[in-house]
This record gives structure tokens, sequence and C-alpha cells, in this order.
């Protein structure tokens, strides 16, 4: 256990794998939460909201704070924030209070998610990456699709309070090894502030994620969509171009000069787009459409996180016999075929069995895309490009959520006892994983990026910035 490598992968499990179920958990708890608050469902949207739009305006800081002030203290502080946050938020009286925890939840989310990933991948070099697979993939894929599994049991068995409560006692733990065994790691202590380029993220991300939390909430013909998505999308604009500007930007959208980078970023936002998607929609029919429980609709997903767990090992043995061209790109095709065949979902088992396939394709394809994206990063860089990543994955997942919300608000979902809405939804799902399947096809391999991009990742010697490899 002195291993510093094995300290990283320890504290970025409980830390990923807490931060990933709490995107889920609170769905299937927000009826319970409103009527004990004695408010009306729509009025408990105000949770995910406080919660995505503070996750989202603390991320693109959190790559200067962790290379200016070093990743274990920028870490464990976002850590505590977020343990202290869960317990905040089990035990609030009221929807305001409940509401401003979680936008503490998610300020501490927002940092932790690049920072950790910075650090387990600072730790590990790229030939090292794929072994990390059993690793990445519980965090990363199997939280999610637990959620609503844990969710269900606790509203029905106990109280919706422990779905936050069950962050502390394991947070704890962790922050406790952390302090004890993670080392540290200060990229720049001069690094400046981009105090330009965080007046435009902040606002542009949040306002992204509040128009897409509006979409899902109050459908497409919410006035706060446009109003919000309008003035969000400019002031994204803008941050662009200042970026490529700046000398020390915030976020260095140069880095998606590396093709590997740039088309591994751009396929994972289509994937978690589908998965939270069909994770979303098939909720929602299953529990609604189809009449089941919300501790019935848990169970049925649960295969979904073995065949994730499952997909961990069958990437390891792929990964060199395929190539990431072919494994990604199958994957996805996979993942495109699960997500429609949940149109045939007529009872528990095909349910399990559809659900199991989601997760495996899944599984494999976010793997070896996080292993393909980091390939020709340089160390320098590696904070930066944590960031942008995990903003791109943060965008993907409520991008999905939105869609399948708008398609179900506009095909009277659950009005007339039809499930065609949700059939629509699913198929919306599959159509964002085709995409990744097409943009999978111009993979290279990596160590034909390295030779492009004309510089050794390995080493990892260079600047920040990392030189565009040739498509």
């Amino acid at each position: 256990m002195n291993d510093p490598k094995v300290a990283v992968c320890i504290v970025y499990v409980a830390a990923m794998f807490m931060n990933g179920m709490d995107a889920t958990i609170v769905n299937v708890a927000l009826p319970a939460i409103g009527a004990e608050f004695g408010v009306p469902p729509s009025a408990t949207s105000a949770i995910n909201i406080g919660y995505l739009v503070s996750l989202a305006v603390c991320i693109p800081v959190s790559g200067w704070l962790g290379d200016r002030f070093g990743t274990k203290k920028v870490f464990l502080a976002a850590f505590g924030a977020f343990v202290l946050a869960s317990a905040l938020c089990g035990a609030a009286q009221d929807l305001t209070q409940l509401t401003a925890a979680r936008v503490v939840q998610g300020a501490g989310g927002g940092v932790l998610s690049p920072v950790a990933l910075t650090m387990l991948f600072r730790a590990y070099p790229p030939q090292e990456r794929i072994r990390l697979s059993r690793v990445l993939v519980i965090p990363t894929a199997v939280a999610p699709a637990l959620g609503p599994v844990l969710g269900g049991f606790f509203v029905e068995q106990l109280s919706w309070r422990w779905g936050f409560f069950v962050n502390v006692p394991f947070g704890v733990l962790a922050l406790v090894y952390g302090v004890l065994r993670l080392r540290e790691h200060v990229e720049s202590v001069h690094k400046r502030f981009d105090l330009i380029g965080f007046a435009l993220a902040a606002p542009g991300l949040g306002l992204l994620m509040y128009a897409l939390d509006a979409v899902s909430m109050r459908g497409p013909d919410s006035p706060h969509f446009y109003l919000a998505g309008v003035v969000g999308l400019g002031c994204l604009i803008a941050l662009v171009v200042s970026q490529l500007r700046s000398r020390q930007p915030m976020l260095d959208v140069r880095l998606f000069g590396d093709a590997s980078f740039r088309r591994a970023s751009l396929i994972l936002a289509t994937c978690v787009a589908g998965f939270l998607g069909t994770l979303y929609g098939f909720t929602l029919m299953y529990q609604s459409g189809m009449g089941a429980s919300p501790w019935e609709t848990g169970l049925v997903t649960l295969p979904k996180a073995v065949g994730l767990m499952v997909a961990s090992q069958a990437v390891t043995w792929a990964h060199p016999r395929m190539g990431p061209r072919l494994l990604i790109a199958s994957a996805m095709l996979g993942a495109a075929a699960s997500f429609a065949a949940m149109n045939l979902v007529t009872g528990p088992l095909s349910a399990g069995a559809v659900q199991f396939a989601s997760g495996f394709f899944v599984g494999a394809a976010s793997i070896e895309l996080q292993v393909v994206a980091f390939a020709t990063i340089s160390a320098t860089a590696t904070g930066g490009a944590s960031t942008l990543f995990n903003v791109q994955r943060q965008i993907g997942s409520a991008l999905g959520v939105a869609v399948t919300a708008g398609v179900l608000a506009l095909g009277g979902a659950g009005s007339s006892g039809s499930l065609g809405a949700y059939h629509v939804a699913m198929l919306v799902s599959a159509g964002f994983a085709l995409l990744g399947v097409f943009v999978a096809l111009r993979i290279k391999n990596p160590a034909a990026l390295r030779a492009d991009a004309g510089h050794d990742v390995d080493e990892g010697s260079g600047s920040g910035a990392v030189p565009a490899a040739r498509s």
C-alpha cells in the first residue's frame, strides 16, 4: 500500500465513484424529496440545476488550481468539500438548504474530477494505462449505473437522505488515506490566473448547463432554454477566441490540435450522451410507461454495471489484438445497437439482457477512449487536457439527458399510455453512438500520432501545448 501509484488509484476510485453515482442516485429520489418538503415536483428541479451549474462553473478553473497549488492539496480540498456537502444535503430541512448544499457539492465535484484524472495519468505512463481499465471503469461507468439501484432502495426501504449520507463514511476514510499516502505535484507556482477566460467560461458553461436542464424539466418551448442557451453559447464562442490568443489560457483549446485527443474527446461526448440519455429515458419508460416500481427499475438496470465490469476484462485482451480504431468503432456500433434494442424490452429478462449489452459496449468504448485521448499528451499538458476532457464529458452527459427529455416532451410521453415517444428517444441515443462510430474510423495508432507530433510523451518533456498531429 506504500506504492504511490496504488494510493492514487484508491483515492481516485473512491472519489470518482461517489461523484459519478451522485449524478444519477438523486433522480429517483426527487418525488420523495418534493413530498417531504411539501413542494411540487417541478420545484425539485433546483436540486439538479444548482448542482449542474456549480459543477460546470468550477471545472474550468480546476486545471489552474492543480498546477498552481498542487494536485494533492486541491484534490483533498475539493473532495473534502464534496463529502461535507453530502452530509449537509442529507441533513437539509427544506428545499433551500438542500439546493445550497448541492451547489457546494457541485463545486467540489467540478474541481475533483479533472484533478483526479490528472493525478492518475501523471502516475501512469501511456504504455501502462490500458492496465488501468479495471480501475477506470468502476467510477466512470459503473457508478452512474448503480445510482438508480441504490436510489430506489433508499427511497423505498430507508429514506432519500441516505442517498447523500452514504458518501460520508467512505469519503472520510478516503480523505484520511489520501492525506497520508498521496504525493504532491506542483506544475508551476507562477502560473497566471486567466481572469478573462474564467469570466467567459463560468457563465458560458453555467448557462449552457442551465439551458440543457431547462429542456429536461420544462420542454423545448421553455424561454429559459433559448435565453440561457444563446447567451451561454455566445460566451463560449468568445472564450475560444480569447483562449487562442492567451499565452497561459485557462482552457487550452490548442490541445484539440492533437488529432488523437480531439477525436477521442468527441467520441466520448457522443458515448456519454447516448449512455446517459438511455439511462434517463429507459428509467422513465420502465417505471412510468411499463408500471414498474423505483426498486424494480433499479434492479433491471443493474446488469448494465455487470456488463461494464466484464468489459474492463475484455478490453485488456482486445486492445493489443484489435487496435484502438477497430475496438472503439466496434464498441460504439454495439452501443448503438443496444440503445435501439431497448425498444424491444417486454419484461425483466429482456431488460436485463439489453442493459448488460449496453454496459458492455459503453464500458469497452470509454476505457479505450481514455487511453487513446491521453496517449499523445505530454505530462506538462495533462492538467489542461484533463480539464478539457471533463468539460466535454459533462456537456455530453447533459446534452444526452436534455435531448431525451425534449423528445419525450414533444412526444407527450406518459400522456396516453403509449411508449412511442420513449422509443424515439432510444433511437436518438443510438444516433449519438453511431456518430461516434464514424469519428472512430479516423483514429490512428497512438504510436503513429506520437511520431507525427514529433515528441515523446512518455518522458513527459516539452511545453504545455501539444503540436498538432497530422490527420
